[in-house]
């Protein structure tokens, strides 16, 4: 078996006071050079290893993460996140990490701009934000950076500088996962649409990268001639939006929807047959699915996405264990025979 060496033998070993060992360990006080050579010496030797639970229990000092996100009680999509903020709550508890949420109105610039001030003013270690509004993000995160406030992002796959994690999807692969099955289950060369709903199109960079994959499958395709139309609305637009386009398409045979309100595109167009694709399973998204009104969902996994996000920045401040820049979770297809696996 292999032998676990205490600090008391590493002192031995090294040939120095045990307080020595203790410093280099925890990287602390003054150290001499050639201590500090004698000491790692050792540990390299016998491949030592701290117990980070027993470190983290003494560790006197209380962490502060805020989550930053949607207010779950608008908008459906967002209470698995709110789920996954509870649970991570309660994991940690006991680890001397307080994890806090604050609440945004969805599809709101200045909530969203606001709520940040507020946390920015709080000070804490880290925050783990919905990166929603492109534009707004970049100044929010500069702001935190210059406070030394580390951010990781979920959800929304950003390219932003001063960050240190993104967990969630591709989600220009699932778009091109969207037209994969899409094309599975319209005739060729239909008419598909690409319907965006209460969103800022042009700063919302996640609706953007599902059209993109959506839009490059297509095109990658040999001697086909599906035609593809996008259309943005808001939802209290949206029947008449959905009449302009089936008067303009009369062919139409698939619509994906990008954003999670699937339901409301197949509650106006149940009556015809036309296959929908779209995201995540909210109830009225179950319910429409198991009446194949909606052929296929794909989950995103918001519970896992902040669980995960969470869990990266508590081990970081806790252990200072690195952080991946990048943590892409399964993308999970879903559709009436699958989907009582999901919900159990």
């Amino acid at each position: 078996m292999t032998r676990k060496y205490t600090i008391k033998d590493i002192a031995k070993i090294a040939g120095v006071s045990k307080g020595t060992v203790d410093r280099v360990l925890h990287k602390r006080g003054k150290v001499s050079q050639k201590a500090l050579e004698r000491v790692n010496a050792v540990l390299n030797e016998i491949d030592y290893k701290p117990n980070l639970l027993a470190r983290s229990l003494k560790n006197t000092k209380e962490f502060h993460i805020c989550v930053v996100l949607p207010n779950y009680k608008e908008d459906a999509f967002w209470l698995p996140s709110y789920k996954g903020i509870l649970e991570a709550i309660h994991e940690f508890a006991s680890f001397g990490v307080r994890i806090e949420a604050f609440f945004f109105k969805p599809n709101n610039i200045e909530s969203f701009i606001n709520v940040n001030q507020k946390v920015l003013e709080l000070s804490p270690n880290a925050v783990l934000l919905t990166p929603l509004f492109y534009k707004e993000t970049v100044k929010i995160v500069n702001n935190y950076s210059a406070s030394n406030i580390i951010v990781s992002k979920f959800n929304n796959q950003l390219e932003i500088e001063n960050t240190k994690n993104f967990v969630g999807q591709d989600l220009f692969q699932s778009g091109r996962i969207a037209a994969s099955l899409m094309r599975i289950i319209t005739p060729e060369n239909c008419n598909i649409a690409i319907i965006h709903i209460d969103e800022d199109y042009n700063n919302s960079i996640h609706m953007q990268e599902k059209e993109k994959g959506f839009r490059t499958y297509f095109s990658e395709l040999k001697n086909t001639n599906y035609r593809l139309s996008t259309f943005s609305s808001k939802n209290t637009d949206l029947q008449n939006t959905l009449n302009d386009i089936l008067k303009s398409s009369k062919n139409l045979t698939g619509i994906f929807v990008t954003t999670s309100k699937t339901y409301m595109v197949a509650e106006i167009i149940k009556e015809k047959n036309i296959k929908i694709i779209g995201y995540d399973l909210l109830d009225q998204n179950i319910e429409y699915l198991k009446k194949n009104l909606i052929s296929f969902l794909i989950h995103q996994n918001p519970k896992k996405q902040v669980f995960l996000g969470l869990t990266y920045l508590v081990e970081h401040l806790l252990f200072n264990k690195e952080i991946p820049s990048k943590s892409l979770i399964p993308i999970d297809i879903i559709n009436a025979e699958n989907l009582e696996l999901y919900l159990q």
